[in-house]
């Protein structure tokens, strides 16, 4: 799987606004063949800093960042940006999220 973690910072006056500007990207890539999760938070060290938690089944990559939603979706977010995004992005074994060997509950 493709495994894809950014971190947005936005302006100051659009962080409220992130959910809102992202929403239809947001909803567009979740709908997409292959996509397995994309979750937004909110950065709990970092003022105005969103992270996106993506994954996408192997093969799903380049369909995702050709899509015209992408495109749509990144001049969307264009104007609210305080910053270039930083990204890492992996292929890693699996298909999803494994419960924590660590952390057992229950």
């Amino acid at each position: 799987m493709i495994l894809i973690v950014v971190k947005y910072r936005t302006k100051p006056e659009y962080t409220e606004q992130w959910p809102e500007i992202v929403d239809e990207f947001t909803q567009a890539t979740l709908a997409e063949p292959g996509n397995i999760f994309f979750e937004w938070s909110m950065s709990l060290d970092t003022d105005d800093e969103w992270v996106l938690v993506e994954a996408f089944q192997d093969d799903a990559g380049e369909a995702h960042v050709t899509s015209d939603h992408f495109a749509k979706g990144l001049e969307a977010m264009r104007p609210a940006l305080a910053e270039t995004p930083r990204i890492i992005s992996r292929t890693v074994e699996g298909s999803g999220w494994d419960e924590m060997g660590e952390l057992k509950v229950g």
